[in-house]
Order: structure tokens, then sequence, then C-alpha cells
């Protein structure tokens, strides 16, 4: 497909429901915390997602190569990838899908703030800093939210996602500062499940035991992450990055947690407290202040204008 100058019907739809493939990601990984061991868990689901991503790439013949200089950048961004699900899938045993998914999408804050440093152009503005002030505030709300379930490690798994999403931040950093940026979409997913996988089934081997109670359902719910959110999804995902601009599609991430804490809310019957909608609706609204760009009219040399 042609290359788009704005997110039409059919963008939207797609970035709609990839949010909302999103959300229903983290309700899923409590639900298989059941029968796998959190770690053993995320390392199983890069190791089986690595086959259909690498067949997707070979059969539409995406370049898998690690001669274009991003060998060192690319270990550095799986090392981050496993770090990053190490931490999300072992602090939703200890804390709510709700406030995870609040605390993993600030994503874009962590990354504002590390642009600021290290890419030019991308300074804070006042606008993305008022959105950066919002999106803590918000989190400060979240976690002075004390649900009826609540434990000592419940603050650990809050700090455990907050740390996640720093490395996914991270990661993104590392595609846009490095030689990695000149990877195929594809190429940068397969350094991330080739490196994760190893680390973290070693990880889940020295931790545990990592078979709990596997029932049919939550193989169900695991087979559905490996096929349709990590490969299927997050191949969408690039798939569209590849047509419209990303400025346009990042604005689509405040959805995200929104969808989490519906889903956690219906599935799970967790409890959405007023401090929770508040803190949502502040880290979304944070997310789309910093994520949203001014678009600027293209201005036509008198030059280069078709004769009237």
């Amino acid at each position: 497909m042609e290359k788009k100058d704005r997110i039409d019907a059919f963008g939207a739809a797609v970035l709609l429901g990839f949010s909302m493939l999103m959300g229903l990601n983290q309700v899923m990984i409590k639900l298989v915390n059941a029968g796998f061991s959190p770690v053993f868990q995320a390392g199983l689901r890069s190791a089986c997602a690595l086959i259909p991503v690498v067949l997707f790439a070979l059969i539409m013949r995406r370049k898998l190569s690690v001669r274009d200089g991003s060998l060192l950048p690319g270990l550095f961004s799986g090392s981050l990838f496993a770090v990053e699900f190490m931490l999300l899938f072992t602090a939703l045993e200890y804390t709510a899908v709700s406030r995870a998914s609040i605390f993993m999408y600030t994503m874009p804050v962590w990354v504002a703030i590390g642009a600021h440093f290290l890419i030019p152009g991308e300074h804070l503005t006042p606008r993305r800093a008022l959105g950066l002030v919002l999106a803590v505030l918000g989190v400060g709300v979240a976690m002075l939210d004390e649900p009826p379930s609540w434990t000592p490690n419940a603050l650990l798994g809050d700090m455990m996602c907050i740390a996640g999403a720093m490395c996914w931040a991270g990661i993104a950093l590392t595609a846009r500062t490095t030689k990695l940026s000149k990877s195929s979409p594809e190429m940068q997913l397969t350094y991330q499940l080739v490196v994760s996988a190893p680390i973290l089934l070693a990880a889940a081997l020295y931790i545990g035991n990592p078979i709990r109670e596997p029932t049919a359902v939550i193989l169900g719910l695991f087979a559905f992450q490996v096929l349709v959110v990590v490969s299927i999804g997050f191949l969408c995902w690039f798939a569209i990055l590849r047509i419209y601009p990303a400025s346009d599609m990042t604005s689509f991430s405040f959805l995200a947690p929104v969808f989490g804490v519906l889903a956690s809310w219906v599935i799970l019957d967790e409890k959405l407290s007023l401090s929770i909608v508040l803190a949502l609706v502040m880290v979304g609204a944070g997310i789309f202040l910093i994520s949203w760009r001014r678009k600027v009219p293209l201005v036509v040399p008198k030059s280069q204008q078709p004769d009237q």
C-alpha cells in the first residue's frame, strides 16, 4: 500500500483494534500465570512467537540481517525486552491489572524524557512538559489508591511495572538513536525474541518450578498471546507503521491503558475506584499531549508552483 499523510478510517480501525489487543494482553498474562510461572511464560512466549515472525519475514521477503551494524544495539534491545517482560509478568502476580495498565503505558513519558537529551529536535516543549506533569501526577494518584486486595507486595508490583515501562522506552530510544534504525521492523522484533527467549527461560529454571497447573483454557490463552498478540498484533503494527505517519499513530497509545482498565473490570471483576479512573484520565491526557504533533503545512515555493 502507498504511504499516506494522515490516519484514515482503515488505519484508525486497525489502531483501535491493536489498542484493544494490548489492553487485553495483561489480563491474559495474569490468567496464564496460574498455569506457568511468570518468567517461564514470558520466555516460552518469545520462543514460540519467533517461528511465525521469521516465517512471515521470509515469505514477505523482509530483510533479516546483522550486517548493517545493528548487532550490538539489537542485542541490547533484546536484553531490555527480556527485562521488561520479566518485570511485567512478575508484577502481575502482585498488583492489579488496572494499576499495571496505567503504569506500563507511561512508556511515552519516559521516551519523551530520554529523547529530550538524546535526540536533536525532540526537546520538551511547554505542551509536552505539561503532559509529562499530568502523567506523573496520574501515576501518583494511582499509587495512592488502596484496593481491597492490597498487600505490601502490591507496591513492589507497581514499581516493577514502572521499571518495565522504562525498559520499553529504552527499546524505542535504542531503535531511534542507533544503527538498529537501519533494520527492518521484522528484524528488530526478531532481535527481541531471539535474545529474550533464552534469558527468560534460563532465569525461570533458576527461580523455581516453571510449570504450575496448566489447563486447556490456559493453554488456549497462551496460544492466543503467541499467535495474535505477539505475531499478528505486532506485525500489523509494523505494517501500518510503513503506511501512516508515526506521530499520528502514537496519538492512539493513550487508548491501550483505557482498554486495559476496562478489561480488568469486565473479565477479572477488579473494582474501578474513583482514584483509578482519575489516574487513567490524567495519564491518558498526558500521553496525548506528549505524543501529539501539530502538522505543518507544506509550502511550495512560487518557482515550483504550476502555471495557472
